[in-house]
């Protein structure tokens, strides 16, 4: 690929994390139908609809930490992920992490999607209010972490 063609493509993605955060941020109960109309635009129909069976089975889980920084996990079909949302990129825009392979794949190694289901569980759940919400203390966050490490 040309240096010109890479720029394109960058400029391309750039322009569509930028609509894809206008969708998420106009997102509320009122909107819902009309935002995952739009998300169509953006995700394979499977994606969406497992990100949506993720919140609807509440495994969208914020820990609450005695400093203020909310640590997020999704319960997987097959293990639990740690999930970083809202991570300050050099554009300006808001990025995500998973520790699913499937983020990994996906989106690390072949650029074919934005996000995983469980982020885009995690980005939907933070939005609709629909997050389990648990209060940990350090003690507690190191064994939560400890354990998805392991995984």
């Amino acid at each position: 690929m040309s240096s010109v063609s890479a720029h394109k493509a960058a400029r391309a993605s750039e322009d569509i994390r930028s609509l894809l955060e206008g969708v998420l941020q106009d997102l509320d109960a009122d909107t819902l139908d009309d935002t995952l109309e739009k998300l169509r635009f953006f995700f394979p129909e499977s994606l969406l609809l497992g990100a949506l069976d993720l919140i609807d089975r509440d495994s969208v889980i914020v820990y609450n930490t005695p400093w203020g920084r909310p640590q997020y996990e999704v319960l997987g079909s097959t293990a639990t992920y740690a999930v970083f949302p809202g991570l300050p990129s050099a554009k300006g825009h808001a990025l995500a992490y998973c520790t699913c392979p499937a983020y990994a794949y996906s989106v690390l190694l072949s650029e074919t999607q934005l996000m995983c289901k469980h982020v885009l569980a995690t980005l939907l759940a933070r939005r609709l209010e629909r997050c389990v919400e648990r209060t940990i203390d350090a003690d507690e966050l190191v064994s939560v972490i400890a354990r998805q490490c392991s995984l």
